[in-house]
């Protein structure tokens, strides 16, 4: 027959195990915490504000994935890239109203350029085999992750541009598979005359917007969910 004492020491140890399954069975919600609603619908030119249209073949939109997972020996990292954006820049009096709406097709991305590998330093080294770079386009266009097939196009439109000692922050709605996410973007931003350039550079996790990063092999292989994004966009 068990002593007091041992009964006594099961009962607190069912207890404290009753309540970590609880814990474990009913999470609280883990969803992204809301962004603060725009003052204006994102993107509309405020009044009296100039339209500027993006050059197409001075911009550019880079995308820097990288490798993960026990077996990430024989993955690449990857630059996948944007030439082809469209859209227009609305430049107000006052540049914090600045506003910009543009888009580009998933279609049109690039995967691995040789020259944008060169230029993207050591954790990029050439040599990507084309297989490689088919393989990669076919997964980031499929079902699980862009779902090209049924969304052809991402939007990227400002929600709001607050000065900083850098330049701006810029709060950015990103429009992908039909979903709106908002993403803080610091940006340089030089004008002259009908012009207008704008740089950057910043993280940005696939998880932001909506994305599951792709594995294989129970995630021996995998594309860490961390990114960095760069942009070169001109406006004239």
């Amino acid at each position: 027959m068990s002593s007091p004492i041992r009964r006594s020491r099961f009962l607190a140890l069912s207890v404290v195990l009753l309540g970590l399954g609880a814990c474990q069975t009913s999470p609280p919600p883990q969803g992204p915490v809301a962004a603060p609603p725009p003052t204006a619908e994102p993107g509309k030119p405020a009044p009296g504000s100039h339209e500027l249209h993006v050059v197409s073949d001075q911009s550019l939109l880079q995308i820097f994935v990288h490798r993960g997972g026990k077996m990430a020996r024989v993955g690449h990292n990857h630059v996948i890239a944007a030439h082809a954006l469209t859209g227009s820049v609305y430049v107000a009096k006052d540049l914090p109203e600045t506003r910009f709406d543009i888009a580009f097709n998933v279609a049109d991305l690039t995967i691995d350029e040789p020259e944008l590998r060169a230029k993207a330093g050591p954790d990029f080294p050439p040599g990507v085999p084309q297989s490689a770079r088919d393989g990669t386009r076919k997964n980031m266009l499929s079902a699980g992750l862009l779902d090209g097939e049924q969304f052809p196009q991402i939007r990227l439109r400002t929600t709001d541009v607050v000065p900083s000692a850098d330049g701006y922050d810029v709060g950015v709605e990103v429009t992908i598979k039909g979903q709106a996410h908002v993403v803080r973007v610091p940006m340089h931003v030089e004008q002259g005359g009908d012009s207008v350039h704008a740089t950057g550079e910043f993280p940005l996790r696939q998880s932001e917007l909506g994305l599951t990063p792709f594995t294989v092999m129970m995630g021996a292989l995998a594309v860490l969910d961390d990114m960095q994004v760069s942009f070169d966009v001109v406006a004239r």
